[in-house]
């Protein structure tokens, strides 16, 4: 049983495949285009599950999209035209959008893959992405908590889900309650992500790297924005809001009177808390504290956002009981709110989908079709996010030699990672390239950029000359997964699957700060946890480390320039490791070297590329 499913056209397009029940292949489309959030239709991902899989069209069963266009459809006619005329923009681009390509997706999906229309099928967006979550888990039966900002109607749902187990109980999701657009969690958060001048659906998590640095000293105002019941259902007062309306803004001028002028995007943010001796080559006092009312403001909807997840998932454990939840849809990738669900929640355990935006979707409409629709018991459980593409060491090869670099090859992984270990120790940047790309927006030691953690300044470095990003950005601890709970203050981390996918934010003990002081965000730091079965050159690597200095930790982010997606093949490794400051490149079984006195390129973005 060959099943395709398939997600595209708002962001994050994406494609998976299933056989027999197995994940084999996943990945979003735009690790093959380059270009950050692609939407389009995943033509390269789904050719790229079909040829790892060894399959043709003919071969498969079903095609499964991850939601019902007309019920969406029907959706923005209704909005559009109760808020006539000042929707007139919407109405306009929405009927070019949905015309051209978005009405026929069947035709479409019937002509691009080469099904006939008997084999595909539709699923509705929340249950995609409750699906997602549950049959990837490895739980029987559990709450399930979903939330984005809009699917076709639902922004959020509440429900209960099993799960048949060699051919024991049924598999099924019971979605009992629901939010409705234009009551979303997600879009109020989209809101302050573009006050706080980052791009909707793009920078959410800047707004979560911006909060530690301030105080939730404006949480009375947000909830002058959303009122909140007790079972977590939410209202969102319309009158500061244009996101259902406007084609350009989410919020409107009353917004703005209340918390006073917006951001602009790409301005410069420093603050007393980020720079104490205000060495910060732009320093002005007065940018600095208005910098400061920006940090206290994306704190606010912060902490009011956690207290909404907090509410919604004590909701639903007292509906259903279940001592298990599993979460998807965007807003679920807010790390810092994970955290706080493990700690204070009511739940034993706790899985979320590491591709829990749009892209999960692709998993989860097949997941459901295989378990739900067509009944067949459960087989697989997501005990990694490895499930893309693996490119040959000839292609490395290839590309190695026509950038010009040196290299060395490897038979014993033993002593290049010894000599990774020591280039490490000098303060020196990695660039990190082996095995299949991650599933999902994390690097997760596959494709990543790794330095020491135990110095403060490999924050600015890798910051500034390697990523081209804002200062504030924060990196993630990796630590192999034994020696978590010296490290990190949140119980059972051994156990639990958000720390394998860097889904969760954990306070750090204070004895530890200044031992990582280059992952130590504030006192926290959003980990990664790993065991030699998932990775065991990465495992290796950090053991060796620990051996050299002492500390199990290493500082890892995405192996990207800003604004990129990260990296896929190769040649695109070579591109980013001479256009960046990384020292040395671990790709493969190679050692990849700069020669002495080499000048970084720089980034090769257009400054309308860079966000």
């Amino acid at each position: 049983m060959n099943i395709l499913g398939i997600s595209c056209y708002y962001h994050d397009a994406a494609a998976a495949l299933l056989v027999d029940g197995q994940l084999v292949a996943a990945a979003e489309e735009e690790r093959f285009t380059r270009k950050k959030h692609d939407s389009s239709f995943p033509q390269h991902a789904i050719n790229f599950c079909l040829k790892h899989a060894n399959l043709t069209a003919g071969d498969l069963d079903y095609v499964v999209f991850y939601e019902k266009p007309f019920i969406k459809f029907e959706r923005i006619l209704k909005t559009t035209l109760s808020t006539f005329p000042k929707s007139w923009g919407v109405f306009r681009e929405s009927m070019v959008t949905w015309f051209d390509e978005k009405l026929w997706i069947k035709s479409q999906l019937q002509t691009a893959i080469g099904v006939p229309t008997s084999k595909i099928l539709f699923v509705e967006h929340h249950l995609t992405h409750a699906a997602s979550a549950m049959f990837c888990s490895p739980y029987k039966d559990a709450a399930v908590l979903t939330l984005d900002g809009v699917g076709e109607w639902t922004t959020a749902t509440l429900g209960h889900a099993t799960a048949q187990w060699n051919g024991h109980g049924t598999s099924r999701i019971d979605l009992t309650r629901e939010l409705r657009f234009p009551h979303s969690l997600g879009l109020l958060y989209s809101a302050f992500t573009a006050y706080l001048g980052f791009r909707v659906n793009n920078g959410e998590y800047k707004v979560m790297g911006m909060a530690p640095y301030g105080e939730p000293k404006y949480m009375d105002e947000v909830y002058k924005l959303v009122k909140v019941d007790d079972e977590g259902g939410l209202v969102l007062n319309m009158d500061y809001f244009s996101f259902h309306h406007s084609t350009h803004s989410t919020f409107n001028q009353k917004f703005i009177d209340l918390f006073g002028p917006v951001r602009g995007a790409e301005s410069e943010f420093f603050t007393a808390k980020t720079h104490p001796a205000k060495d910060h080559p732009q320093w002005d006092d007065k940018v600095a504290a208005q910098n400061q009312k920006y940090a206290d403001i994306a704190a606010s909807i912060q902490r009011v956002t956690e207290e909404i997840i907090l509410k919604m998932a004590h909701a639903v454990y007292r509906q259903t009981g279940s001592k298990n939840l599993v979460m998807a849809g965007g807003v679920a990738l807010n790390s810092a709110a994970n955290g706080r669900l493990m700690r204070e929640g009511p739940f034993e355990n706790v899985f979320i989908q590491p591709a829990a935006g749009d892209a999960g979707g692709a998993i989860g409409a097949a997941l459901y079709v295989y378990h739900v629709v067509l009944g067949c018991p459960r087989k697989f459980t997501m005990e990694h996010a490895y499930w893309g593409a693996e490119y040959p060491e000839s292609q490395m090869i290839e590309a190695i030699k026509k950038s010009g670099f040196t290299y060395e090859a490897f038979d014993n992984d033993d002593k290049l990672l010894d000599q990774a270990v020591d280039t490490l120790l000098q303060s020196k940047v990695i660039g990190w390239y082996r095995g299949r790309f991650e599933w999902g927006p994390r690097a997760l030691g596959h494709r990543s950029i790794i330095a020491d953690p135990r110095r403060d300044e490999m924050k600015e470095i890798v910051n500034t000359k390697i990523k081209f990003r804002e200062p504030f950005r924060p990196f993630a601890p990796v630590i192999i997964e034994e020696r978590a709970h010296e490290y990190f203050t949140t119980p059972n981390l051994d156990k639990q699957y958000p720390p394998r996918y860097m889904l969760m934010v954990s306070d750090i003990p204070q004895d530890k700060w200044d031992k990582i002081q280059a992952v130590c965000h504030n006192g926290t730091g959003r980990l990664q946890s790993i065991r030699e079965e998932w990775n065991s050159g990465y495992y290796n690597l950090i053991k060796k480390f620990d051996q050299a200095t002492g500390v199990p930790v290493l500082l890892n982010t995405s192996y990207n320039l800003r604004g990129e997606p990260i990296v896929t093949t190769p040649q695109e490794a070579i591109n980013t490791f001479a256009a960046s400051d990384i020292d040395m490149l671990v790709m493969g079984p190679f050692l990849v070297k700069k020669p002495e006195g080499y000048q970084a390129t720089g980034s090769h973005l257009s400054p309308d590329q860079v966000d």
